[in-house]
């Protein structure tokens, strides 16, 4: 499996968070769900940790979507 790429994110001076997906604004975290994000950014892979915060990760059917015969190849 893969991991997460393409994330990115801006602290700003008011304490708020911007997460970036592939150059695209993704989500905005502001208050304590910004400095719980901070947080975790410390502790784990950051791609995954911004792809979760974000919603923007593995939801479990990839390995059924790569055998549909559609997607063979």
């Amino acid at each position: 499996m893969g991991n997460a790429t393409g994330f990115t994110y801006d602290e700003h001076s008011d304490g708020s968070v911007t997460v970036f997906h592939h150059g695209r604004k993704a989500t905005v975290l502001r208050g304590t769900r910004a400095q719980e994000f901070l947080a975790e950014l410390e502790h784990g892979d950051r791609q995954t940790v911004m792809a979760r915060w974000t919603g923007n990760y593995r939801r479990g059917n990839e390995r059924l979507a790569r055998n549909h015969p559609r997607n063979a190849g």
